[in-house]
């Protein structure tokens, strides 16, 4: 049976999120860095995060067996962001996403969880490439991104409104 999320870190704990997470999702989707670099949800309520959630998270986890994950500090259990594997419309490969609080940017957090999610994605999903997907004026996603190890590949251009942004990419599989 495969696992529900990724193991936990040194300093990391990492599981599904759940609706009782609304208030670190209201904090992600609307950190003015989320905002400006992925957009804006018009999520501001607790009530609009569960249908968010129940949308975004809760349905690929039912539909793929895997999502984004809460990332909490391991001593203390504080949430302090999210990472984990998305499926978008009009794109055939997962790509990781990551966003951490503000006030825990800086500190390696969001590269000692994507490091755990790709090696979930590796051994315990079998998915053979991961993408990021990227704004291409984000430098710092960009630095962690390629410090994951990922490439670029192309760029990419959404459907519905129009935005260019940048694919990574990586192989799990040798």
């Amino acid at each position: 049976m495969t696992k529900e999320h990724p193991d936990n870190t040194a300093r990391l704990r990492l599981r599904r999120l759940t609706l009782d997470d609304a208030d670190l999702m209201l904090g992600v989707w609307n950190d003015p860095a989320f905002i400006r670099y992925v957009g804006d949800r018009g999520i501001r309520t607790v009530v609009q995060a569960h249908e968010a959630m129940l949308e975004g998270p809760m349905m690929l986890y039912e539909t793929y067996g895997y999502g984004p994950y809460r990332i909490a500090l391991r001593d203390s259990d504080t949430p302090i962001g999210i990472c984990g594997i998305f499926r978008r419309d009009g794109l055939d490969e997962p790509d990781i996403g990551f966003s951490t609080l503000p006030e825990y940017c800086g500190n390696g957090f969001a590269y000692e969880a994507a490091c755990a999610v790709i090696e979930y994605a590796r051994k315990d999903l079998g998915l053979s490439v991961l993408n990021a997907i990227v704004s291409p004026d984000n430098a710092a996603s960009i630095g962690l991104i390629r410090k994951l190890g990922l490439s670029f590949e192309r760029m990419y251009e959404w459907p519905d409104s129009g935005e260019q942004v940048a694919i990574y990419a990586m192989q799990l599989t040798v």
